[in-house]
């Protein structure tokens, strides 16, 4: 997980505001995660997206989208965030 959301979501854990669990499965990632989602009966699925272009994409598929598409709780795809350039000032 990334370091820019672990302290948010500690605290969130913490706070019992949310319920985080992690599970590791075998099979097509676009089925386990929404056969995952369906049984353990999940109010949201939080998923990361690699941003790939259109032909990546055709070619590859998209777990993000067809999770979006088939899941029937509400989904949450997070693009990393870009790279700031650092200025310094003299």
């Amino acid at each position: 997980m990334g370091e820019w959301l672990d302290t948010p979501l500690k605290r969130a854990v913490e706070l019992n505001i949310v319920k985080v669990e992690t599970r590791v499965e075998i099979g097509d990632a676009r089925d386990v995660i929404c056969n995952a989602a369906e049984k353990m009966g999940v109010d949201m699925v939080v998923l990361g997206s690699h941003g790939y272009g259109l032909i990546k994409r055709a070619f590859l598929g998209s777990v993000s989208n067809h999770c979006a598409q088939n899941i029937k709780c509400p989904v949450l795809i997070v693009k990393r965030p870009k790279t700031c350039a650092t200025t310094s000032i003299t």
